[in-house]
């Protein structure tokens, strides 16, 4: 009887191996289950009218006009193992029929078949990653679940694809084409707009063909699709059998006949003596890997000068937002205090691509994600009190740009670095420069003109200032909007590994650096602390002996 279980699922299924996918072997088994060849229909005239004879039900191979071995067949194939189909055979024995040398050489291996007593298969064949085969389901199957589905213009270009294994390299391992086309052409852009992922495909096939007709395009049917990419994922379509029932295939025509198969992994598994040995190749190799990367990297680590501290900051200037005008950028530069140094190709400034903004609650924000880096070095030189160490300030200049090309000032801000090592998001508020009147604001519409500062270090206590007090009276500003920088920041220093009295000294050091971000608070009570002591001693200076003495106080 037929089974009563079949397998619907015909979807693909993913694997990942490690082993060399030349070691796969899969057994398939195909068998004709139709039911003239098991109910071979006869008159129950002597048992009564609704009653069939037991013997009916009796097998009878030659009732469906197959041969018993063509009722039924199993095979292990191995990946990218060639089977010629019975059409191959009839093909290639023509020497006029071969045009390549792979049909030359497939005729040489079939009549080396023929000499030898014939092919080991009769219906399962199989074709290759090299044959010029296309399934055509593959490429006729909807993307959707649409009924009047329409595909678009790269499904219609990925159906014109092989994907094909890339051997081919270009002489000393560099490749001969360009990697970029600056000028693409509308044909190069239509020829070239597909995905080419490095594939191999094997199909693994059956030619169900009633006896003596062998060997009929028409009746080949694709069995199991398997791909391999050289990552060592292998597609499986369908999946292997396992525990499922068999798949079923209907053929068409006036004699629909019904086939059963099945598709197992019968792959050998490794002995552990294999195991072992390639776990050791594999030990090697990757030991190999390592000493030849350490040789790339030096072992010597650049170390830096005793006392001193090396900052690394990779930044980014992440957005801007509450301006007035659209299409904004940002120019920033970093300031080094005395004691600081930044190698000679340092870039210590930077400027950013004008970006439209984006509305964003009540405010129009733009989005830069505009990344920099800089390197610089602090060596504390004066030990004594009153030199405090600084740390580095980034300054900001955020200006708009018009429909004219021409821009305007929106903003200055800035911002002292982080002293603390890790990731820091820091928003910093900026001001610019007013005139008073109605004019000036025209001006600044019309023609782009503005203030502006011509050094931006006024924006705090400029690097040129000697005195003691920075009087910005009469100076007029309004209050802008908002720039974010986030910082990465890292530091390194001898400090932090030794243990002598070098790391004590500089770890005040540090301790000083790392207070800076406060400094202004700490100074000023520091400065009215003294103040409120030398008024305190002159005061005591200035009182009379016998009333600090405690006998002069008693006698009184």
């Amino acid at each position: 009887m037929a089974e009563a279980t079949w397998s619907t699922d015909t979807g693909e299924a993913v694997y990942r191996s490690r082993d060399p996918v030349r070691n796969l072997r899969l057994r398939v088994h195909l068998q004709r289950i139709t039911s003239s060849s098991f109910l071979r229909y006869q008159p129950a005239t002597l048992l009564g009218k609704d009653l069939i004879d037991l013997g009916t039900f009796s097998h009878h191979p030659t009732a469906s006009g197959h041969r018993p071995e063509e009722e039924e067949e199993e095979i292990v194939i191995g990946w990218q193992e060639k089977l010629f189909s019975q059409f191959e055979v009839d093909l290639y024995q023509n020497e006029a029929a071969c045009q390549n040398p792979l049909d030359h050489q497939y005729r040489q291996e079939i009549l080396k078949l023929e000499e030898s007593g014939g092919r080991k298969n009769r219906r399962i064949f199989t074709y290759t990653d090299s044959d010029r085969y296309t399934n055509l389901e593959e490429h006729c199957q909807k993307m959707t679940t649409a009924t009047n589905e329409m595909p678009s213009f790269l499904v219609e270009r990925m159906a014109n694809v092989r994907r094909r294994r890339q051997d081919r390299r270009g002489e000393g391992g560099i490749v001969k084409s360009r990697i970029i086309t600056w000028e693409p052409s509308e044909e190069f852009v239509r020829s070239s707009h597909v995905i080419n992922t490095p594939l191999q495909t094997m199909y693994i096939m059956a030619d169900l063909g009633p006896y003596g007709k062998l060997g009929y395009k028409k009746y080949e049917q694709v069995l199991c699709t398997l791909k391999v990419d050289n990552n060592g994922v292998i597609t499986v379509k369908p999946d292997f059998t396992g525990l499922t029932g068999p798949y079923r295939i209907e053929t068409e025509g006036e004699k629909q006949e019904l086939w059963k198969y099945t598709i197992d992994n019968v792959s050998s598994l490794a002995q552990p003596e294999e195991e072992e040995r390639e776990q050791r190749v594999f030990k090697d190799l990757y030991g190999r890997h390592k000493e030849y990367l350490n040789s790339l990297v030096g072992t010597d680590f650049e170390m830096t000068p005793p006392g001193a501290l090396r900052l690394f900051v990779n930044g980014e200037v992440v957005s801007a937002q509450g301006y007035e005008y659209d299409h904004l950028y940002v120019h920033f530069f970093v300031e080094l205090p005395s004691n600081w140094s930044s190698p000679a190709f340092q870039q210590l400034s930077g400027i950013t691509h004008t970006c439209a903004t984006k509305s964003l609650g009540m405010d129009n924000v733009a989005y830069f994600s505009y990344p920099f880096t800089f390197e610089a070095s602090f060596l504390h030189e004066d030990e004594s009190a009153d030199a405090l160490p600084e740390w580095p300030v980034l300054y900001c200049e955020v200006r708009s740009l018009d429909f004219w090309k021409r821009y305007r000032v929106e903003g200055y801000g800035a911002v002292v670095l982080p002293a603390t090592p890790g990731t820091h998001t820091l928003t910093v508020s900026t001001w610019r420069p007013m005139e008073l009147g109605t004019r000036a604001e025209l001006r600044r519409f019309f023609i782009g003109g503005s203030l502006e500062l011509e050094d931006l270090s006024y924006v705090r206590i400029p690097g040129t200032f000697k005195g003691q007090r920075l009087s910005r009276f009469g100076f007029r500003t309004k209050t802008t909007g908002s720039v974010t920088f986030r910082f990465h920041c890292l530091q390194q220093s001898r400090a932090f590994m030794e243990s002598s009295s070098l790391r004590k000294r500089m770890r005040s050091v540090l301790d000083r650096l790392e207070g800076f971000s406060q400094q202004s608070s700490i100074h000023n009570v520091l400065e009215a602390f003294h103040r409120a002591r030398r008024r305190m001693q002159e005061a005591r200076e200035s009182l009379p002996q016998d009333l600090l003495s405690p006998s002069g106080t008693m006698a009184s």
